[in-house]
């Protein structure tokens, strides 16, 4: 069996642990609190990310440099035989491309994936294909297997922030102005990597309801879903309750949101994530 080992970045939210037993090499994006940077997850929690977003205006995030790819290729490529690089969506960041062009100079033999998410899809993603390596699957299986959750991934975002998107630029003054207005609240959806308008609902329990709905419609098709809140862990767990309720055997999971996400959609964002028909370990 070749040996093989798994690239990624820090909106996988993988365990450390997990990530050193099962040879996969996290490089970490960047969380800037007025213009000083910080490694996710190394210099700076999830948690306390939402903390100095909450008291400074000044806040953002960027791929890690190219050089730290290429520095991790080159000390991989001699070490195992194959490399699996999976990453957030390209549509989102520049990790994705940066990841292949650190592989291209490096000339490591690396096999390159776009989740087209991030969170708790990308961490699944990742787990799952751990497990069909352990099986003995090849790299090209694992990668269409993978490339098969990835088309059965739903996942949903309820931002807390309109004003946060107008900051970032997805959201136009003059819709910010008529959001806040008619108080609308906007569910967001992952659609081929890109985050869409998926309807504009008049108050937040119309809008959670709405997501529910969604949810509903794919009980018979999944196993798991996950609940991530931007520093709003109540509602999160309320949330959770509701869904317990719809279906007891439905596996749930309250998980901390991705700061990236976080910061263009405000905090006390809520997302739901699931994966359909995933595959069996086999």
């Amino acid at each position: 069996m070749k040996s093989i080992a798994w690239v990624t970045d820090s909106t996988s939210t993988l365990d450390a642990d997990f990530a050193k037993a099962n040879h996969i090499y996290i490089v970490p994006l960047r969380l800037i609190v007025n213009n000083e940077a910080y490694k996710e997850n190394i210099d700076i929690t999830a948690e306390e990310f939402y903390e100095q977003m909450r008291r400074h205006e000044q806040v953002g995030s960027s791929q890690p440099p190219i050089g730290e790819f290429i520095e991790l290729y080159e000390d991989l490529k001699d070490k195992y035989d194959e490399i699996i690089a999976i990453h957030c969506s390209s549509a989102l960041s520049g990790t994705y491309h940066t990841s292949m062009q650190a592989a291209e100079i490096a000339e490591a033999n690396v096999t390159c994936i776009d989740s087209e998410a991030g969170a708790f899809p990308l961490r699944e993603m990742i787990m799952n294909g751990v497990e069909w390596q352990k099986l003995g699957c090849s790299v090209h299986e694992i990668k269409e297997r993978i490339e098969q959750m990835i088309r059965g991934m739903t996942f949903y975002l309820m931002p807390a922030s309109l004003t946060q998107l107008h900051r970032s630029g997805r959201v136009t003054g003059p819709q910010l102005v008529l959001s806040q207005l008619l108080r609308i609240h906007l569910l967001l959806k992952f659609d081929e990597g890109k985050v869409i308008v998926e309807e504009k609902i008049r108050s937040f329990k119309k809008t959670k309801q709405r997501l529910l709905e969604h949810l509903k419609k794919d009980f018979a098709l999944i196993k798991d879903v996950c609940i991530m809140h931007a520093n709003n862990k109540e509602e999160a767990q309320r949330l959770e309750d509701e869904i317990r309720e719809m279906n007891p055997e439905l596996r749930t999971e309250v998980m901390p949101f991705i700061p990236v996400a976080g910061i263009h959609a405000g905090e006390g964002t809520l997302a739901l994530a699931w994966i359909r028909q995933r595959p069996a370990f086999a």
